[in-house]
């Protein structure tokens, strides 16, 4: 029988070998929303070595299916990736997204971060939209869950939401049929 090996983690290699040019930026920044927040670890330090992906509709509610997510050319591709910065802050230069089929409208969330053995979801709900009482996954939720998914507005329009790893705010972190 072979010998086990311990298990790896997830990071820290991010700002060496996946950040691009322009793969925080899904539309030009100043023409559509910023979304961001700060990722914090479990002892409520920010995380300067985390990666974030989103992937989102488009303002119509309408998933886009597009080749080559990698290179910005002015199509909306509807991913993005972020590192965070030596503060833990992420941002993205995006769309506000529409509802999808009658859900309320999110951005999904992937984080990769050091001392994870696995890659994290949530989703990022936007403030203020009819649908929200209505989304199945926010009303199999208490209150307390459901805040820590439904980012706020700031004065410039911006979307603003917080990342928590561990500890008393931990984000909403989800499962998908298949993922370990």
């Amino acid at each position: 029988m072979p010998e086990r090996t311990p298990g790896q983690t997830v990071g820290p290699f991010f700002h060496y070998a996946l950040p691009y040019d322009g793969d925080r930026e899904l539309v030009a920044p100043g023409t559509g929303i910023r979304l961001h927040g700060i990722v914090y670890d479990g002892a409520g330090s920010p995380v300067p070595d985390a990666l974030i992906e989103i992937r989102q509709a488009d303002a119509a509610g309408v998933v886009p299916v597009v080749p080559g997510s990698l290179v910005r050319n002015g199509v909306f591709t509807g991913w993005g990736r972020c590192a965070t910065d030596r503060v833990g802050e992420y941002w993205f230069s995006t769309v506000e997204p529409g509802a999808v089929d009658g859900g309320a409208p999110f951005f999904a969330v992937t984080v990769f971060a050091r001392g994870l053995l696995d890659r994290l979801f949530t989703r990022i709900y936007v403030p203020d939209h009819p649908a929200l009482t209505n989304d199945r996954l926010l009303a199999s939720l208490d209150a307390d869950d459901r805040a820590r998914l439904i980012a706020t507005r700031g004065a410039d329009g911006s979307l603003q939401l917080d990342l928590h790893l561990q500890g008393d705010n931990q984000s909403v972190f989800l499962t998908y049929p298949g993922h370990k």
